[in-house]
């Protein structure tokens, strides 16, 4: 049996081929691979898109979190806010700069991370937050950093690139903004890519240099930094891609809403939603308690599906130390329900009602 896409770049790439290629091409002719002009022009448009002054492309969503903690000075003993429910990538940053990641659980039902329990883990040596916008839905940002107060606040918006929140875009939110164009993204590049955003001009500055070694100019290093450039193709990629953002987002709203609609006779928990904010859906995430055998019957109907994620972070070997004796319920209970179905914004209404047919058919079983 043929299987449906779990996400189809194939159709998205059908739709913009003409100017994906034409992007590319142009990037051939020209022969500035590295730091090309389309790097400035995506920044500049992605800039303006989110509302902030300052957009810093980089050569990956983690390279994005890494150089924002790297802007912030963060030193060896300081201590990050974060939730254990997240890619592995964003307490990696704060372990590789000798931080140490706290953990504070999750909300239940939107699985964000619950704002109400940051508080109580600030210390003298918390340098940062960190939440996650998951899903692609942003987290209780003006709550966390009415809380944070002159504590920086990353948003990990790797997931919520396009997402809006009180009127306002994700990654436009606190003091950066971090996301990821890998691949899946909702916009995504054809490799690696990210994207740091702020209206600080000197920790925009800082970004600029550490991505580049921390050059201030050619071969005057100012600060440590790293090779944390975005290519110009993967730009010109993006460029091309975002002639049609708004329509993928206008439609994974409208495939995330009939998703939801659809479900809600069905024996599973949909994520909640906030009244405030809408959810890009970078994944279409729902809870169930027999997850395993509803996966199988799938795999057998030619249904993908996806665990984000299946081991929340304190429970993994190399991060145990850093959750060493303490439970987080929500986002371990979460870690044992959640399950993505097929979707981008190429997923058309015959493939998602063969999506739901499956689905159902596996609950009845």
């Amino acid at each position: 049996m043929s299987s449906l896409p779990f996400i189809d770049l194939k159709a998205q790439y059908a739709q913009l081929k003409t100017r994906i290629d034409a992007r590319i091409q142009t990037v051939l002719d020209h022969g500035q691979y590295i730091m090309g002009p389309e790097v400035k022009e995506l920044e500049v448009k992605l800039a303006a898109y989110v509302g902030v002054k300052h957009c810093i492309t980089v050569s990956s969503g983690t390279e994005a979190l890494f150089i924002a903690l790297m802007a912030l000075d963060l030193q060896p003993g300081d201590e990050v806010i974060t939730t254990p429910f997240t890619f592995a990538a964003t307490a990696e940053v704060i372990v590789l700069l000798g931080g140490k990641p706290v953990f504070v659980d999750i909300e239940p039902d939107s699985c964000n991370i619950d704002a109400s329990l940051i508080k109580a883990a600030i210390t003298p040596r918390t340098r940062a937050i960190m939440p996650v916008s998951l899903y692609g839905q942003v987290c209780d940002i003006d709550e966390i950093n009415e809380i944070a107060g002159t504590i920086p606040v990353i948003e990990d918006a790797a997931q919520s690139f396009g997402a809006s929140y009180k009127g306002k875009k994700s990654c436009g939110l606190s003091t950066f903004g971090a996301t990821s164009f890998f691949p899946s993204k909702p916009l995504g590049c054809y490799g690696d890519g990210g994207a740091l955003f702020t209206d600080d001009d000197q920790l925009a500055q800082a970004a600029r240099e550490i991505r580049v070694h921390g050059q201030s100019q050619r071969y005057t290093h100012t600060r440590i930094g790293v090779g944390g450039r975005m290519d110009t193709l993967q730009c010109a990629i993006l460029l091309a891609k975002f002639e049609r953002f708004d329509w993928e987002i206008a439609r994974r709203l409208e495939i995330g809403a009939r998703y939801q609609a659809l479900l809600q006779d069905l024996p599973v928990e949909r994520l909640a939603l906030r009244a405030d904010r809408d959810c890009v859906w970078a994944q279409f995430t729902l809870q169930l308690d027999n997850r395993s055998a509803v996966q199988q019957a799938l795999q057998l109907a030619g249904i993908p599906t996806a665990i984000h994620y299946p081991t929340p972070l304190h429970q993994q070997p190399a991060y145990a130390r850093y959750g060493a004796g303490q439970s987080f319920p929500h986002a371990e209970r979460a870690a044992q329900r959640v399950m993505s179905l097929p979707m981008s914004a190429d997923l058309s209404e015959a493939q998602q009602d063969l999506v739901l047919r499956a689905l159902r058919q596996a609950l009845a079983a």
